[in-house]
């Protein structure tokens, strides 16, 4: 576009520039580990043959799990580990941490979320001592719960797993330039943002929400990620504790998983996110930036330093994020539709029909096309109004970039005002029309089922699926947003804003619901892909056995 070229072309000078200490020690850290020298190793490789059924029933788990592309690597983690662990929790002495490693491992590489030929076997060992310590917290966890305590433990031990996911993923990736584009970005944050009144939080609080913040704005990472984040700046030693320590942390995760959800999420962490999701751009932007130029580690500093190059780079990052948004929105769209619609047809024909036969009511064909094309037509209509960022939203997106990356740019300050607890008159009123709004939302929904005749479980069951649809479609939202900086909002977008926000927080609570029991991805983990996964497991040994038998012919 035309009013890119100046930005880079007017500048003419080509000196070092200073680059801000928090992207100095990112920089730094980035070419290190690039540049570390490479041990010899042996890869795991995978039958391309089973890897490609693999692919393809991991695209069908997309759907119906129903977890963002950045949760979909560690979710099949989770899926693998609670498929292998939970039918032997009453006997975990019995199961073998190299084994799991191994099955894990592989398991990854062939649905596509590793790559194959690339992970060193060496790998195994600490990977396997890892899944060891969680398999010693889920033993110690069966004499720590109560007979009655039947859900808190089952929460626990789901938890547990879904923390190993995270470092199992930690160990296999090795995320390098993720987690310190997380650390950069809170550290910059935490310099740029003050309180007022000064000392309404303490310092370590401060720096902890700017972590939290950047985390979930920049790559939309869960809870799950935060806790285990927080874990490690806990216990020193969590990825190699001793024996004593490991007894002292079994003993103490409990309290300390309540407390670790609680700190998270915390009142005040939302006006951090509020700052963070202003400037997450940059990130995501430098992001790119150190992806294109990974081939080529010792220049990454010099050319960081050099803001003509810099520049040019951050506009090819922006222009190729640009050009690809509306297809990334698309993909969304459909698998978050699919997801809905399928949670949709489970509902209708589990739970709506054999209600509405209790009941001694019937569906007419109108109202059962009524209740499938409704949430579809919601999210096809919520997702064609989204609309990219505006033209002048690149300089602002390059200039933003500059500021956090170069210290001779305008440093923006950001303030965060603690709210005291007292009485106040306009929030009470908010707080009113928000209600409302919500109130007549759900009634408009629930009517235009009525009218369509439906049964009344299933206006009540369909209206809450609308909800999970309007959610659905707000997340489609706020990722076309990765691209706007000081994002202006106009009449409509704030009227429809008041009627979609309070039904999409409803549908984010359904949704952690959903997620958390759904019967659909528990059927498909215990009856289709434990025999699925031996079905691989054949291919793959098959396929070793006919390569041996041809390398004996000569």
């Amino acid at each position: 576009m035309d009013n890119k070229t100046p930005l880079y072309q007017n500048q003419t000078k080509t000196e070092n520039e200073i680059l801000n200490p928090e992207i100095e020690a990112l920089v730094n850290a980035y070419s290190q580990e690039l540049l570390s020298p490479k041990k010899n190793y042996t890869p795991i490789h995978v039958d391309e043959i089973a890897s490609k059924l693999a692919k393809f029933y991991e695209k069908i788990r997309k759907i119906i799990d129903w977890k963002d592309d950045n949760a979909l690597r560690r979710g099949a983690i989770e899926r693998v580990l609670k498929r292998i662990v939970f039918p032997k929790l009453n006997r975990i002495s019995s199961l073998e941490a190299k084994k799991i490693a191994e099955t894990v491992t592989m398991e990854l590489i062939r649905g596509g979320h590793l790559p194959n030929d690339t992970i060193p076997k060496e790998k195994l060992s600490i990977l396997s001592k890892a899944i060891e310590k969680y398999l010693y917290f889920l033993e110690y966890a069966s004499g720590h719960f109560k007979p009655t305590e039947i859900k808190d433990k089952t929460n626990f031990n789901d938890l547990i797993m879904e923390i190993a996911a995270c470092e199992i993923e930690e160990i296999l990736a090795n995320p390098i330039k993720e987690y310190s584009i997380i650390t950069a970005a809170a550290e910059s944050l935490n310099r740029r943002i003050s309180i007022l009144p000064a000392k309404a939080i303490s310092p370590e609080e401060k720096r902890k929400q700017s972590y939290i913040a950047a985390a979930r704005a920049i790559y939309g990472l869960d809870d799950k990620f935060l806790i285990y984040q927080l874990l490690k700046k806990q216990y020193q030693n969590w990825q190699q504790p001793s024996q004593e320590e490991r007894a002292i942390i079994a003993q103490e995760l409990p309290e300390t998983f309540k407390k670790l959800d609680q700190e998270i999420n915390q009142p005040i962490g939302k006006k951090f996110s509020l700052i963070a999701e202003r400037v997450d751009t940059v990130f995501i932007l430098l992001d790119d930036v150190l992806e294109m130029l990974k081939d080529q580690p010792k220049e990454i500093t010099q050319t960081l330093k050099d803001k003509t190059k810099f520049t040019k780079l951050v506009s090819r990052a922006y222009e190729k994020r640009s050009q690809t948004l509306k297809t990334r929105l698309l993909h969304s769209a459909i698998f978050s539709t699919l997801s809905v619609f399928l949670s949709n047809w489970f509902t209708f024909f589990v739970v709506e029909v054999p209600l509405a036969r209790l009941f001694y009511q019937g569906f007419s064909l109108t109202a059962a096309i009524v209740d499938f094309l409704v949430p579809a037509a919601v999210m096809f209509l919520l997702v064609i109004i989204i609309r990219p960022p505006k033209e002048d939203n690149f300089k602002k997106a390059i200039s933003t970039t500059l500021s956090f990356v170069y210290q001779d740019e305008k440093q923006e300050q950001y303030q965060i005002q603690v709210d005291q607890k007292q009485f106040s008159f306009s929030k009470t009123i908010i707080t009113i029309i928000y209600s409302l709004s919500a109130i007549l939302s759900f009634a408009g929904i629930a009517y235009i089922f009525y009218i369509a005749k439906l049964p009344t479980t299933s206006i009540i069951l369909d209206t809450f699926t609308i909800a999970l649809t309007v959610f659905a479609a707000m997340a489609i939202k706020n990722k076309s947003k990765e691209l706007s900086v000081d994002e202006h909002v106009n009449i409509q977008d704030f009227l429809l804003d008041a009627v979609t926000v309070p039904m999409a927080k409803v549908g984010s609570i359904l949704a952690r619901k959903w997620r958390e029991y759904n019967l659909i991805a528990t059927f498909f983990n215990f009856m289709i892909e434990t025999p699925f996964a031996l079905v691989l497991d054949f291919i793959q040994d098959w396929s070793e056995y006919i390569k041996e038998k041809r390398a004996e012919l000569h």
